[in-house]
């Protein structure tokens, strides 16, 4: 009896379950045949219709395949130096020893690319063009030109080329990079190594990335498989707009490409197009980041601007009153929270533009107007060589010494030039952590001016342990400040 009650306790409980599942089935049928609002994610995509085909459909056309050819010339056979600068007696064993063997070599890459204008105006990367003998276009219905470099710009890897279609050519349009956010689904088309045409889907992974591609852009990043071969492609929102052109990936890992947003591209295409060339503006300034102890050194309350590191005599900086010091927070309306974004801005800005700038001086907001002028090209700069280790460091793990004529003379100062170079640090000191280096010049020391040994050896001694030391160093033609805990 006890057995029977137990079986069909069972039996029930399932019987409930069955049409406890049944009514609740039909009511979400109900709300959803009733058009109620249901919370769902966005770009939610209904039922079956996760497909990004039609996408691709209409966004292939305008990809192209940009396929590059260099020939490479040798100095001499084999790779030896041109005849006549070697000995003569081998010039002729060499000669029959190699005969037959290439002088030339012909070097080919492959890229991507999109359609940007009808008449054949494509946007690619400047490192897949640069430098080539020989560029071909391919679209994807099979036609295939002979494309010229229109203009190039190396320090964005922005490149613009053309090809002389007989008709009007697909096009592609380009969309707003600013509005992309992390998790928004991209896509890109391209053709890694070689396969024509290949779609690849994923996310924007993060904006804003500053890798070390140049001081002129701040990346996309994305998990969309970007490979060999898709340099210069573009990368898609779900409105099949260009949001980015696709230029590099990350050797160490796998799912992180980057890509050009395409608001960049679009400021500097007009130029590109118009005089092959990119014209910066120019403010005169040498900048740095603001790092936490340099942050407290001079009493600030965040870690955003960009630092004045150097402001060069003459420039449109100096005529409009900025300082060595000053931290630049905001550029003809753009809110500047490293050095990236004030290159970015200034290079950007017209040749010529009054410009208003805001900056913290001693924790005082200034404002300032300036005239913006025009990058020159910075030369080379002299490396110095190091100095041997010598005497005992001092309690900032320095040794330090007085400036000589030579140092003046590899510096490119004046003799009457003041300072105190750095003949040594001391491995594992917190200044060799803060990246003080052998052969900087000590200008200042918490704000306090070094032309001598004496000057320097005063400042140092008023320093206590775990306090803020801050650094105001010559090194080689640049000048940066430096800071760390003792």
């Amino acid at each position: 009896m006890k057995r029977t009650f137990s079986l069909r306790a069972v039996l029930l409980v399932a019987l409930v379950s069955v049409v406890a599942t049944a009514a609740f089935q039909a009511h979400t049928d109900d709300i959803y045949q009733s058009g109620a609002s249901v919370a769902q994610p966005a770009n939610w995509f209904p039922g079956n219709q996760v497909s990004f085909a039609d996408l691709a459909e209409r966004a292939s056309p305008a990809v192209v395949n940009v396929s590059t050819t260099k020939v490479v010339r040798r100095g001499g056979p084999g790779g030896m130096p041109p005849m006549g600068q070697r000995d003569p007696f081998f010039d002729d064993f060499f000669e029959r020893f190699f005969e037959g063997a290439p002088r030339e070599q012909q070097q080919k890459s492959l890229g991507s690319g999109f359609i940007m204008n009808k008449d054949g105006t494509i946007l690619t990367n400047s490192h897949v063009v640069a430098g080539a003998d020989e560029i071909k276009v391919i679209l994807a219905d099979g036609r295939s030109f002979d494309a010229k470099v229109v203009g190039l710009d190396e320090k964005t890897d922005i490149a613009v080329i053309r090809v002389a279609a007989k008709a009007d050519l697909p096009t592609v349009p380009l969309g707003d990079s600013d509005q992309i956010r992390p998790g928004d689904w991209v896509m890109a088309i391209g053709n890694p190594f070689g396969l024509e045409h290949t779609v690849t889907v994923g996310v924007a992974s993060a904006t804003g990335r500053v890798i070390g591609g140049g001081p002129y852009a701040k990346f996309i990043q994305t998990d969309a498989s970007i490979n060999p071969g898709n340099s210069g492609g573009p990368l898609f929102n779900m409105k099949g707009e260009v949001i980015g052109i696709n230029t590099m990936i990350y050797a160490g890992g796998q799912g992180i490409g980057f890509a050009i947003p395409i608001n960049l591209a679009k400021q500097l295409a007009p130029q590109l197009v118009e005089k092959g060339k990119v014209t910066r503006g120019w403010l005169g300034v040498s900048i740095q980041d603001i790092t936490p102890e340099l942050a407290k050194s001079f009493g600030l309350e965040s870690e955003e601007g960009a630092l004045l590191a150097e402001v060069f005599s003459g420039s449109p900086a100096a005529k409009a009153g900025l300082q060595r010091g000053d931290i630049i927070v905001m550029f003809d309306g753009q809110k500047i929270k490293d050095p990236y974004d004030l290159s970015l801005a200034v290079g950007n800005t017209s040749v010529g533009k009054k410009v208003d700038i805001e900056a913290l001086r001693k924790g005082e907001r200034k404002k300032f107007t300036a005239d913006v002028g025009t990058q020159e090209e910075a030369g080379p700069v002299a490396a110095r060589g190091e100095e041997k280790p010598s005497g005992k460091a001092d309690k900032l793990g320095l040794v330090a010494r007085a400036i000589t004529v030579e140092d003046t003379r590899e510096l490119d100062v004046p003799p009457t030039f003041r300072g105190v170079v750095i003949q040594r640090v001391e491995p594992g000191s917190a200044a060799e952590a803060a990246d003080l280096r052998s052969g900087d010049v000590v200008l200042e020391i918490n704000g306090v001016k070094i032309e001598a040994l004496t000057d320097y050896n005063q400042a140092t001694a008023k320093l206590d342990k775990g306090s803020i030391v801050r650094f105001f160093v010559k090194r080689g033609r640049a000048s940066v400040y430096v800071a760390f805990r003792l």
